[in-house]
């Protein structure tokens, strides 16, 4: 290997390293954070989720959201809540995108307004609408509603056989009963005369 190579080699591992640890100590320190709050040390787990929300992490700001939505440890603040869900829904976190909503509809912090709430309940959905037009999710479209027509046809086929053989079996039950003579019934209709 060329020196030069050998060298953007080893800053590519050594830059693998660096993510991997990078990464777990992200779980690690909202680990950490979630203890510490647990136990009463609001404080420092504060530090830790603001830390890593500052660097863009969805989970450390939904966190800081939902202390301060419930004063979970702080003072209840909407302001603040909507602030960090704001962050962790920009991230994409539905459960944030989801809560916005909740506090549009219900007021909490924001002024009450049913149609900025629905566009919260519904911001994920239209960012995948690209999806429906895709030939390919509309083969899967067809082929999952065929799939489901045939196993729909077979189960009614299935319930109409078995509900033919019970009226079968019933009609072979009467048919083996004792039958009323045709002079019975003619009695019968004579006497109620």
């Amino acid at each position: 290997m060329s020196p030069p190579l050998s060298r953007l080699c080893l800053s590519f591992a050594l830059a693998a390293c660096c993510l991997a640890a990078h990464a777990g100590s992200v779980d690690d320190d909202l680990r950490l954070a979630a203890r510490l709050h647990k136990g009463g040390e609001t404080t420092q787990a504060i530090r830790l989720w603001q830390a890593w929300a500052d660097r863009g992490n969805a989970d450390a700001a939904y966190n800081l959201a939902v202390i301060h939505h419930y004063g979970d440890g702080v003072a209840l603040d909407y302001g603040t809540a909507m602030q960090w869900y704001r962050i962790a829904a920009a991230q994409g976190d539905k459960v944030s995108q989801f809560q916005i909503g909740l506090m549009y509809q219900t007021g909490q912090g924001v002024a009450a307004d049913a149609e900025e709430a629905h566009r919260w309940f519904t911001i994920h959905r239209r960012h995948h609408l690209h999806h429906e037009q895709d030939p390919q999710m509309l083969a899967w479209r067809r082929q999952a509603l065929a799939l489901i027509d045939d196993r729909d046809r077979r189960e009614q086929a299935a319930a109409a056989r078995q509900n033919g053989q019970q009226v079968i079996a019933e009609l072979r039950q009467r048919a083996q009963a004792p039958a009323s003579s045709g002079s019975d019934l003619l009695a019968a209709d004579n006497s109620g005369r």
